[in-house]
C-alpha cells in the first residue's frame, strides 16, 4: 500500500519530467471538463450526457482521493475552497437523478482551476509565452471563473419563476452586461435574492474587471526576483530595485 501512496506521491508532488506531464495532464482534465459543462449547459439533457457526467465525477472523485492519500494534513485540505468545489461537483455529475435545477452544481468545477496555481512556476519555465503575460493570463481566469459560477447561480435560480431567464444563454448574458456596467435592463433578476446576485455581480465582477484592465493598461513589469528583498516585478529598463536600491541585473536580448 505504502508502494501505490509513493508512486501517487511522486505523481502529484515531485518535480520529474513524468510528475510534469501529469500535471499537464490535469490541467488539460480541467479545461475540458470545464468546457463540457458550459457547452452541455446550452443542450437538453440526454443519456449520453449523463454518462459522460459519471465518467467525469468517477475521475474527479479518484484525484480527490489521491490528494487525500498523500496529504500531510487532510482537514486542512478538507476545508479548502477548491477541494470543496471539488466534492460539489463530484455530487452533482454522480447525481444526475438530482434534476435539472442542481445543474448549475458543475459550473463549480471552474474554480478548480484555480488550483492550477501551482503550476506556475513550471508554466514560466515551460513557455515563454505564459511568462511574459502571466498577470494577463490569471486575471482573465479569474473573471471567467466569477463569470460562470454567477452565470450558473442565476439560471438554476430564476428560469422557473422570471420569464426573462428562459435559458443558460439568458443568464449569462444578463450577467454580462451587468458586469460591464452597460445594463441594457432588458433582462432583471425577481425576488430579493435576485436582486442580491445583481449585487454581488456588480461589486466583484467590476472589481475583477477593473483588475484586468488595470493588468492589460498598465506598465510592462519584468519578473526578476531582487537577491537582497525579494520584490519580483521591476520596470524593464531598471538597473535598481525601488524598494531597497540592489542592483539587479535583468537579462534582456536589447534595443530593437
Amino acid at each position: 500500500m505504502s508502494g501505490v501512496v509513493d508512486w501517487i506521491e511522486e505523481l502529484y508532488e515531485s518535480g520529474s519530467a513524468r510528475s510534469n506531464r501529469f500535471r499537464y495532464w490535469l490541467l488539460a482534465f480541467d479545461i475540458a471538463t470545464v468546457i463540457f459543462v458550459i457547452a452541455t449547459s446550452f443542450v437538453p439533457r440526454a443519456p449520453w450526457i449523463e454518462v459522460i457526467d459519471a465518467v467525469l465525477g468517477v475521475l474527479i472523485l479518484a484525484d480527490f482521493a489521491a490528494r487525500m492519500a498523500i496529504s500531510e494534513n487532510r482537514m486542512r485540505l478538507l476545508i479548502q475552497p477548491a477541494t470543496i468545489a471539488d466534492l460539489i461537483a463530484v455530487a452533482s455529475f454522480l447525481a444526475p437523478i438530482a434534476g435539472e435545477g442542481f445543474g448549475f452544481l458543475r459550473i463549480l468545477r471552474t474554480l478548480r482551476l484555480l488550483r492550477t496555481y501551482r503550476l506556475l512556476a513550471r508554466l514560466r519555465q515551460d513557455f515563454p509565452f505564459f511568462r511574459e503575460n502571466e498577470d494577463v493570463i490569471v486575471a482573465l481566469v479569474n473573471l471567467g471563473v466569477f463569470l460562470f459560477v454567477m452565470t450558473g447561480l442565476i439560471y438554476t435560480t430564476q428560469h422557473r419563476t422570471n420569464p426573462d431567464i428562459a435559458n443558460y444563454a439568458d443568464a449569462l448574458y444578463f450577467t454580462v452586461t451587468t458586469l460591464t456596467t452597460t445594463g441594457f435592463g432588458d433582462i432583471t433578476l425577481q425576488g430579493t435574492w435576485g436582486r442580491m446576485l445583481s449585487v454581488a455581480v456588480m461589486i466583484f465582477g467590476v472589481t475583477l474587471f477593473l483588475r484586468l484592465a488595470q493588468v492589460l493598461f498598465r506598465p510592462v513589469k519584468v519578473r526578476q526576483p531582487c537577491p537582497n528583498c525579494g520584490l519580483e516585478l521591476h520596470d524593464s529598463d531598471a538597473v535598481h530595485c525601488k524598494h531597497c536600491g540592489e542592483t539587479i541585473r535583468i537579462e534582456t536580448e536589447g534595443a530593437v
